[in-house]
């Protein structure tokens, strides 16, 4: 396949039929109009702007992007995603040129019906670990702090202030580029987003450029549809002679499709487009299990080392040809840390616009799967509605 910086050969087989549980058609609606109100100047001044005005670079004579797909039985597979310089597998006009949603766009209305049948029992279980931890946050990220007051007889305040990734968190759209090209999501080059404090406070006249990408596109659509669990800790453990993990989820340790693909099985889970895909690899099953001198010891400074999903393209064929929304793990960063290749964060949020979920609190959830056999179920998340937000809390339930 002849590739040109980023682009390649237009051919017929660009988008391939698939089959679908049912007719599932894509509702591609403009959302970054109707959500935010602005001024009609600042929306075609922001708003409509291409990826080769924000720094890209258009395709040269012969080459032509792909035709946006308006019907998901017509999503290419990875294998027929354009490159991105060496980066396999771009995404950005499967959804169009302005898309800021990504792979949520698979969570249709017909979807999210279909996926609401997984509620049998009337069972809910909350997936997010408590704002306060961990107390000692990964990666340098600064502590939560909870403070009450007393604002006179019977009344009390409090406020909480975090970073909104050190704990139970969706990582979004302006949160990782492409690290190598220094570009986000769509192309967009790094200079484009202001930092720094930001205020908003005319509902009627928001700058797009403050908010592109942000957050609040996800919370303003919601994250709902079916949760699919993939206990990789009971694959392991769950057997006739009493098995033990292969590895300590708090050190390097890469997790092949070949695993997931068995778990699946032996669970009786065959994925549907617009699953979203939960990952049990024991990080916080190990949390749970240690010593406070250990858990400070995680938040020390030290180089983090986590067991998680391998970086290869086989696990990004996996990913993308299952079309799952949104993928979201345990431990803190979804992937085996360090990685030993380009991060997938890279691939995830630059070039797809999925969703990455990290630190969810998943080990109710796997007692529930176990006790009901069956690792299917209705999910829910409303990020917060931040303008521009980098990313948030998710605010997630399954229901069984």
């Amino acid at each position: 396949m002849e590739t040109y910086k980023g682009w390649r050969l237009k051919c017929e087989s660009a988008q391939v039929p698939c089959s679908l549980d049912g007719q599932l058609v894509a509702r591609l609606e403009a959302h970054q109009d109707d959500r935010v109100p602005s001024s009609r100047a600042r929306r075609e001044s922001i708003s409509q702007l291409r990826p080769s005005e924000l720094g890209g670079k258009e395709a040269p004579p012969g080459y032509q992007r792909l035709t946006m797909a308006t019907d998901l039985k017509q999503l290419p597979t990875f294998d027929e995603l354009p490159n991105f310089h060496d980066f396999t597998g771009c995404a950005w006009d499967v959804w169009g040129k302005d898309d800021e949603l990504g792979t949520i766009n698979l969570l249709t209305e017909d979807v999210v019906r279909e996926a609401a049948k997984e509620i049998k029992l009337g069972k809910s279980i909350c997936l997010n670990w408590p704002v306060n931890f961990p107390n000692k946050p990964l990666f340098h990220r600064q502590q939560p702090h909870w403070e009450i007051w007393s604002k006179g007889p019977g009344v009390n305040d409090d406020a909480i202030h975090i970073n909104t990734q050190s704990g139970t968190q969706w990582d979004g759209l302006r949160h990782f580029g492409v690290h190598k090209y220094d570009v986000f999501y769509q192309n967009t080059p790094s200079e484009f987003f202001q930092r720094g404090h930001i205020v908003i406070s005319d509902p009627d006249n928001v700058d797009r450029q403050l908010i592109k990408y942000g957050i609040h596109n996800w919370a303003q659509h919601g994250i709902s549809g079916r949760g699919v669990l993939l206990d990789i800790v009971r694959y392991y453990t769950d057997t006739e002679a009493g098995g033990a993990l292969p590895y300590d989820p708090w050190t390097t340790y890469g997790i092949s499709v070949d695993v997931l693909q068995d778990c699946a099985r032996r669970q009786g889970v065959t994925f549907r487009w617009g699953d979203i895909l939960l990952l049990r690899v024991g990080f916080m099953r190990r949390f749970y299990a240690a010593t406070q001198e250990e858990r400070d010891d995680l938040g020390s400074g030290k180089q983090e080392t986590l067991a998680g999903i391998e970086q290869s393209e086989d696990m990004k064929r996996f990913l993308w040809n299952n079309h799952f929304a949104a993928v979201a793990s345990d431990q803190p960063a979804i992937e085996s840390w360090p990685p030993k290749g380009p991060h997938m964060h890279q691939t995830l949020l630059a070039l797809w616009g999925m969703p990455i979920g990290e630190f969810f609190d998943l080990e109710a959830l796997s007692k529930a799967c176990a006790e009901a056999g069956r690792y299917t179920f209705f999910f829910s998340s409303w990020p917060l509605n931040v303008l521009g937000g980098v990313a948030s809390p998710p605010n997630a339930a399954a229901y069984l």
